[in-house]
């Protein structure tokens, strides 16, 4: 028999963050952004161990919330902003071999600012690394979107330099086709042999084969575009992705019901009360346009609400929508409702903001939540919106399903 090579998967994911502050554990499509990075190390079949090293306690107790170790937390000197990775990783597997008598051969870097990843991206890797014993480490890289041969230097006196020639006789007025094909590299993934970094002191040696990875999962997350873009590949895109718990369902092909709660979703969650008692909302007024167009599609919609007030149906009969109050069993009255309109619960979204939402999330295709919703019911919604409650998100959803309406007429 042989041994089982010894494959450690680490996510470096320090406390300190200026573009986004306390990045790697904010909540990204449900889950802290560290989490994806920690399922990808935990659902490889080749990966031994995974463990984050942090500088932070916060950090560390999410990641073990999600299933990585954490032996240590790392020294403040390592956790800088120009801190560069060699020395975390040389101080990760000193203190694993010090302290444990721990030494893999192969180290695994899934940085956390990278987290749509292929399912098999970790395996890929290792075990291209694992068929060439020549090799120092695998990247993962994607074609890439412009070729460096038509990109340029500007010189002190004004002039333009060519970046790259490498033989070619004005390579930058060369069609695309006729340029060799060159790649970006990616934080997806890294493998590298341990004594290339302890021996060579190097992240990735001479020897550096390529892990080409799919361009659709190229998201690098720096500042909130690259984070709300990445969250929409996640969510819309259609890509077979790793996720740290049970994978979101889709919105389905067709829809025929739409759901909605009221307070915290067709309204902010706030109230106005007067000195006799009578409440107001705010609400948003692009809703009604949205709403009356997907009617006008034979799309369903009704609200289903909690609360049993004049506001509720006041705004609902503006709107022109049967809504059912006083429910204090939301599944049950959603269960009835499809039961009794005789439709397909795979075909109905329900789209809330708080946990007396969350019984409603299984019983229809597809559960949805605003952006501003409480974090429980963002964790289990399959989409998240961008926008709060009361303030575009009924919209918003509108929108989305007449364009893919839309698509769809176009494509059949």
């Amino acid at each position: 028999m042989v041994d089982r090579i010894e494959v450690l998967a680490m996510v470096p994911a320090r406390g300190g963050s200026k573009s986004i502050p306390r990045k790697n554990i904010r909540l990204f499509a449900g889950h802290p952004l560290v989490a994806y990075s920690i399922a990808a190390g935990l659902k490889s079949s080749l990966v031994t161990r995974v463990i984050v090293s942090t500088d932070d306690p916060g950090i560390a107790d999410i990641a073990r919330q999600y299933g990585a170790q954490v032996p240590f937390l790392r020294p403040a000197e390592l956790a800088t902003d120009d801190a560069s990775d060699l020395p975390v990783f040389k101080h990760a597997l000193d203190w694993l071999s010090r302290e444990e008598g721990y030494r893999p051969e192969v180290v695994v870097q899934l940085r956390p600012t990278s987290p749509v990843r292929p399912i098999d991206c970790v395996d890929r890797a290792v075990q291209v690394l694992l068929a060439n014993p020549q090799a120092d480490s695998v990247r993962g890289v994607v074609p890439s979107g412009q070729n460096p041969y038509k990109m340029w230097r500007i010189n002190d006196d004004g002039r333009m330099t060519p970046l790259l020639r490498d033989g070619f006789h004005e390579p930058y007025n060369m069609p695309r086709q006729a340029l060799p094909a060159t790649y970006w590299q990616t934080g997806h993934i890294d493998a590298i042999r341990t004594a290339t970094i302890l021996h060579k002191g190097s992240m990735s040696g001479e020897v550096i084969l390529p892990l080409v990875l799919d361009p659709r999962y190229s998201v690098d997350i720096d500042n909130l575009c690259d984070w709300e873009r990445a969250e929409w590949v996640l969510r819309t895109n259609g890509l077979e992705a790793v996720w740290p718990g049970a994978r979101p369902r889709p919105l389905p092909e067709s829809v025929d019901l739409v759901v909605l709660d009221f307070d915290g979703v067709m309204t902010d969650d706030r109230v106005w009360v007067d000195g006799e008692g009578r409440e107001a909302v705010a609400a948003h007024r692009g809703d009604g346009w949205g709403l009356a167009r997907l009617r006008e599609r034979g799309v369903q919609v009704v609200v289903l609400s909690t609360e049993r007030n004049p506001v509720v149906t006041a705004r609902c009969q503006k709107l022109g929508l049967p809504v059912v109050q006083g429910v204090e069993d939301k599944a049950a009255a959603l269960t009835a409702l499809l039961a009794e309109r005789r439709l397909d619960p795979s075909h109905t979204l329900y789209l809330g903001n708080d946990v007396n939402d969350l019984a409603c999330f299984p019983v229809v295709g597809c559960a949805l939540a605003v952006a501003d919703a409480h974090p429980e019911v963002k964790a289990r919604a399959d989409l998240i919106l961008s926008r709060p409650g009361g303030q575009g998100a009924v919209r918003e959803l509108c929108d989305l399903l007449m364009r893919r309406m839309k698509e769809a007429e176009e494509h059949a």
